[in-house]
């Protein structure tokens, strides 16, 4: 029901949550998550317990952990901080999410605003590190020693619909004006997911000495039609028939590996490839709590930004 998730009106939404979304899709979901789980719970959970954990020993700081619609939420996450810390001067919020997104990155920052304003909180967001140095060196570390003898490495991102990139557009005229449009010099890249999206495959691709036709990128875990493309599985189905047998491939846009990850990527992904005539598929892990990410992370944390609250 979020309405940056589903961005229309309030009883349109309803309906297609109500009607078409409870109906089924709690039960899809469980029988994915079943094939994931872990004995310690949910992978993202865990790893984002874990990548709590190293950066705060590597920071020095104490560092908490909440979730946008699930536990710890972020009201529960700032009290359990609280308790930690008793008082602090200021809050560092650190979105985990390299590209920015209505759906990721804009609800999150909304959510944190309502509940640190109420607690009095003085706070600042770490804005989309999709171009930083550190995460693309700890990406480019991540991925090489695992490409191999991979012919092609496919970076997959989540997908949004098209008009989440109008709708964050500052100038409202930019995004999806014309086919280069990512291309072109504009204050809309600050908040345009496809534009760093393709920033961020152009940069490690260059790190990686991948050329045009070694590389390719597509947007993954669509839900219905108008939204970004080419498709990630409609990809996977096609590579074999263009002569590319051996693949490797990464989701930048996921810094912690999840059910987009590990079940639709690894795991449906890797069967989609593989039938479709395929003969290797290697998936490259998140960064999850590198130690290279560790680092990376603390000095992203460090970095002045503006302070608000």
């Amino acid at each position: 029901m979020d309405p940056y998730v589903i961005d229309v009106p309030f009883p349109i939404r309803a309906l297609i949550v109500r009607g078409f979304i409870l109906p089924r899709r709690p039960a899809a979901s469980a029988e994915a998550y079943e094939t994931i789980w872990t004995e310690d719970g949910s992978p993202l959970i865990v790893i984002s317990e874990r990548t709590r954990a190293a950066l705060e020993a590597h920071a020095g700081v104490p560092v908490g952990l909440a979730m946008r619609y699930a536990q710890p939420s972020i009201e529960n996450g700032i009290d359990a901080l609280l308790r930690r810390c008793g008082s602090f001067e200021e809050l560092t919020v650190v979105p985990m999410y390299p590209q920015y997104a209505m759906a990721s990155t804009k609800t999150v920052e909304d959510a944190v605003d309502a509940a640190l304003r109420e607690r009095g909180i003085v706070y600042r967001f770490v804005p989309p590190f999709y171009d930083d140095a550190g995460y693309l060196d700890a990406m480019q570390a991540r991925i090489a020693p695992a490409l191999g003898d991979a012919q092609y490495v496919l970076f997959s991102y989540h997908g949004i619909p098209k008009r989440h990139l109008r709708k964050t557009d500052p100038t409202g005229k930019h995004c999806l004006s014309s086919a280069d449009c990512c291309e072109l010099p504009s204050a809309a890249h600050a908040t345009c997911y496809r534009h760093q999206c393709i920033v961020t495959t152009r940069l490690l691709a260059q790190r990686l000495g991948l050329d045009s036709q070694a590389h390719g990128l597509a947007y993954q875990s669509r839900l219905g039609g108008g939204w970004l493309r080419p498709y990630t599985d409609f990809e996977l189905a096609e590579l074999p028939k263009r002569g590319i047998e051996r693949i490797a491939v990464i989701c930048p846009a996921f810094v912690a590996d999840c059910l987009e990850t590990l079940e639709e990527i690894d795991m449906r992904g890797r069967k989609t490839f593989l039938d479709a005539g395929g003969k290797s598929f290697t998936y490259v892990p998140c960064l999850n709590d590198d130690p290279q990410w560790i680092e990376a992370l603390a000095n992203l944390c460090a970095t002045p930004q503006i302070t608000v609250g």
